[in-house]
């Protein structure tokens, strides 16, 4: 039977899968690994009877060997390098008076690349610095800017709840964390409660996102007044672990009710859950920063199409009121001829298929400088004779 493992080349990394067979791994193994970068040095973190969805069978590569004493000594050389490479790196960028934090360095096995990650407020002209890193390691350099998440994932921190981030823990994909969430969930919109160490929203918030989107689907709005087949009845509050409802009848009681037995209950033409509009997009600024700076962009683009579309529509509705007025159906118009529309020739000819002119109900040309104007086409130019040119004889 085909045994799979997960492999992680550095702690909090993506976990990549291959195949173990012929060899017998346990957790914790370090192994190598062909990549397309070269050869790789990781650890098992995983294993698997079956790949997990989504993992495509036929990339999954096979485990090139278990790891070495020699190789277990080569991977704890790199790891003295990449302390040293980013002291190195640190003091050139004091040197150069760049505006860029320094976060970790990653070194390939056969040190054929090192990664420099960093975090920066903007974009960095970071070309010096990579001459004097290539001067003084011989190897390929990459500078790669990441966010502030992703600094917390490789730094580690404590989370508001006590302990280990979650990015840190296990978390290998950060998912989009918007304010809608923290609404859905009713919770107090303070900065200080729902951001991480990272400044950004608590990734934890996303964990119970579907649960509660589909509760306010069918929750009732609270504080609105529903007709009920057992008369008004005011919402008060709702209870997402119950799934229940606290309404306040007419008797001035509180009494609890499922959402299943409110929803039989309620009477036809009475709004069923929260709508859009009960949920508004408007977000003061200090919680606007909490998100990421990709989910801002994205809502900044809707929110300027949208705004462009309302002015495209105002200003077809000033361009109507100034003069030309609504538009009407063609039906709708007056003294429309009943030949609008087709060609000229169709308009002009009579059931004998003769010319004829378009006349009105009171039998008058309709338009008398068309009608000159075929004339003037009809008639045959005039000879030089009749025009006084001179002729030669």
């Amino acid at each position: 039977m085909t045994q799979f493992v997960g492999v992680s080349f550095r702690r909090q990394g993506q976990v990549y899968y291959f195949q173990a067979t012929p060899f017998v791994l346990s957790l914790q193994d370090m192994v190598l690994v062909k990549t397309e970068e070269g050869i790789g040095f990781g650890q098992i973190v995983t294993l698997r009877d079956a790949l997990p969805d989504g993992v495509d069978p036929e990339a999954v590569k096979p485990i090139y060997r278990p790891a070495t004493q020699e190789d277990l000594e080569i991977g704890r050389e790199n790891l003295a390098l990449a302390k040293e490479a980013r002291k190195f790196c640190q003091q050139c960028v004091d040197r150069l008076g760049l505006d860029m934090k320094l976060v970790e360095v990653e070194i390939y096995f056969d040190r054929s690349k090192m990664i420099f990650y960093f975090t920066a407020p903007g974009r960095v002209d970071f070309r010096e610095l990579v001459k004097d890193l290539v001067r003084n390691y011989r190897t390929r350099i990459e500078l790669r800017q990441i966010g502030v998440r992703h600094e917390t994932q490789m730094l580690g921190a404590l989370g508001n709840c006590g302990q280990v981030c979650c990015c840190r823990r296990y978390l290998r994909r950060f998912e989009p964390v918007t304010i809608k969430m923290a609404k859905d969930q009713n919770l107090f919109l303070n900065p200080a409660k729902i951001s991480g160490v990272c400044g950004r929203l608590l990734c934890c918030l996303a964990y119970e996102k579907d649960n509660y989107s589909d509760f306010q689907n069918r929750a009732p709005k609270i504080g609105r007044r529903y007709m009920t087949s057992q008369g008004g009845m005011k919402t008060l509050r709702a209870n997402m672990f119950r799934d229940s409802v606290t309404v306040l009848t007419e008797a001035g009681e509180e009494v609890d009710f499922s959402l299943s037995d409110w929803a039989v209950m309620l009477l036809p033409d009475q709004p069923r859950g929260q709508t859009s509009e009960d949920c508004p997009d408007d977000v003061p600024a200090e919680l606007e920063a909490l998100v990421d700076p990709e989910l801002r962009a994205q809502s900044g683009q809707r929110s300027e199409s949208q705004a462009s579309r309302h002015q495209r529509k105002d200003q077809r509705l000033r361009h109507g009121a100034a003069g030309h007025g609504p538009r009407m159906d063609r039906r709708e118009r007056p003294d429309r001829p009943e030949h609008h529309g087709r060609s000229l020739r169709e308009g002009l000819r009579g059931e004998s298929g003769e010319r004829t002119e378009d006349r009105d109900q009171t039998g008058q040309p309709r338009d008398r400088r068309e009608q000159r104007y075929r004339d003037k086409r009809r008639k045959p130019a005039p000879s030089p004779r009749e025009t006084g040119a001179k002729v030669k004889e």
